[in-house]
């Protein structure tokens, strides 16, 4: 449940790197001397298309089990921090559907014709099909149907929920915590984007940007077949864990569920993409990609625990004095009744996250205000803002490529570079209020084509 902001690979070549490279690298041309100084590392600080789409539908993944009451409550009082960022824009705050669903899909495997037997019983019970990925507004007056909708108009923005943005914001994400303990968060976004889901009609719309809200405090564990619940010893204690131990691989310390469910630190952690039990990464991020022509224009943002460290320890679980195998907690704080809050790695919401050019991998444990506002100033990019998303170093070492969605790319020379396209980084307090207050200028002796995105990459 958190991570950095996201880093991408920038290649000053004809041919471009795709979306799933997500680390700066230190090259030298090949033929350099072995003693040659490295080239500097740059990270993407800022991604901005040339056509500018003036729509964003938000969806906000919110985790419902019984441990996320206080990050909820977190969520809903710093979603201003988000909503603040899109009105700074320089056209103001785009036209905005936002809805809300909850990681609870009860028993139904993702492969499964119908939902396996009821897991546990009370708050954090699991049964059915949960809430499906259905939109939830909790029966709020303040909204009208079942998603927030706010549009300009030639007379001002025309709304269906009464007060302001946070206030209707933060009364459909109330979602309690008594949902069901094994989160399906993958799931349930993808059922409540599927192109038959009559009960969440309206929501996306084909033009809009899409960016994605993951809020959890434990990973994703989207089962293909409810067996992963059933009580089989065989498959160890019905807890969480199970997810980690079938759901993840890692590398170093983990190749198997066995090397899984032995104690101590694991490294290179990963879902398990040939594991039967859980869906696949690779699957997810196909479908997210298939809903847009250009998957450019989605976004996914994660505040979780932090993807690392992992590592299995014992642990007795709530109303048990029995130590069994469990997945050591990679953040905590304490929350406002000086109460202890933990959350785990979420190796496979992290996962979805990389391979999308626009994404963000925030810790939960931290300051949710912090984490909305960097979620914002991504998002404000998508919207064409040009002002960098991160710090830079000092004088600015960057460069910049237009990108097009055939995946080709050229580089874009520094200004003054009379007759050619060419950007600069210039200072900006007023476009720019937050950060280092610096933007890109790109000048262009003709008008980039619609697809046309424009990476800067800076030392940081």
């Amino acid at each position: 449940m958190r991570a950095l902001p996201f880093l991408t690979l920038l290649a000053l070549a004809p041919t471009a790197c795709g979306d799933d490279m997500q680390h700066p690298i230190d090259a030298r041309p090949i033929d350099a001397a072995p003693d040659s100084p490295p080239l500097p590392v740059r990270s993407d600080v800022l991604s901005v298309p040339a056509s500018v789409v003036g729509q964003v539908d938000i969806l906000v993944m919110v985790d419902d089990s019984p441990s996320t009451q206080d990050k909820t409550a977190n969520l809903r009082a710093s979603f201003p921090a988000l909503i603040d960022t899109l009105d700074a824009l320089p056209g103001g705050r785009p036209d905005l559907h936002i809805g809300v669903i909850t990681s609870d899909v009860g028993t139904k495997g993702f492969a499964d014709d119908i939902a396996g037997p009821p897991v546990g019983g009370g708050v954090g019970m699991c049964a059915n099909r949960g809430k499906a990925g259905a939109l939830q507004t909790q029966g709020s007056p303040l909204v009208t149907g079942n998603f927030i909708s706010d549009i300009a108009s030639g007379s001002g923005r025309v709304t269906n929920y009464t007060g302001t943005l946070a206030d209707a914001f933060s009364a459909i994400a109330a979602v309690g915590a008594a949902g069901c303990g094994f989160e399906q968060p993958l799931h349930a976004i993808q059922l409540a984007l599927a192109p038959d889901n009559a009960a969440n009609a309206g929501f996306l719309r084909s033009e809009a940007n899409l960016l994605l809200v993951i809020l959890s405090d434990e990973d994703d564990c989207s089962i293909n077949h409810s067996t992963l619940f059933a009580n089989n010893d065989a498959l160890g204690p019905l807890q969480s864990f199970r997810c980690t131990r079938y759901g993840i691989t890692c590398d170093q310390g983990g190749t198997t569920p066995d090397e899984m469910n032995q104690v101590g630190a694991k490294s290179q952690c990963h879902s398990n993409e040939s594991g039967t039990y859980l869906t696949k990464i690779a699957d997810h991020v196909a479908f997210l990609r298939g809903l847009k022509a250009d998957p450019r224009k989605i976004m996914v943002a994660a505040l979780v625990g932090d993807p690392t460290p992992v590592a299995t320890e014992l642990r007795a679980p709530g109303g048990s004095s029995e130590m069994i195998p469990a997945l050591a907690h990679s953040c905590t704080y304490t929350d406002g009744q000086s109460q202890l809050e933990v959350a785990d790695p979420a190796v496979r919401i992290g996962e979805l996250a990389n391979p999308f050019q626009h994404h963000v991998v925030q810790s939960v444990c931290s300051n949710l205000g912090l984490g909305l506002s960097t979620i914002g100033h991504e998002l404000a990019t998508l919207q064409g803002s040009t002002c960098l998303t991160q710090q830079i170093a000092q004088p600015a070492n960057c460069v910049a490529v237009d990108r097009a969605a055939n995946g080709t790319t050229t580089p874009l020379a520094a200004c003054p570079n009379a007759g050619h396209d060419c950007f600069s980084i210039d200072a900006d307090a007023t476009a720019c209020p937050d950060l280092q207050h610096l933007k890109a200028t790109l000048t262009r002796v003709t008008p980039a084509a619609d697809d046309i995105v424009t990476t800067v990459s800076c030392v940081l």
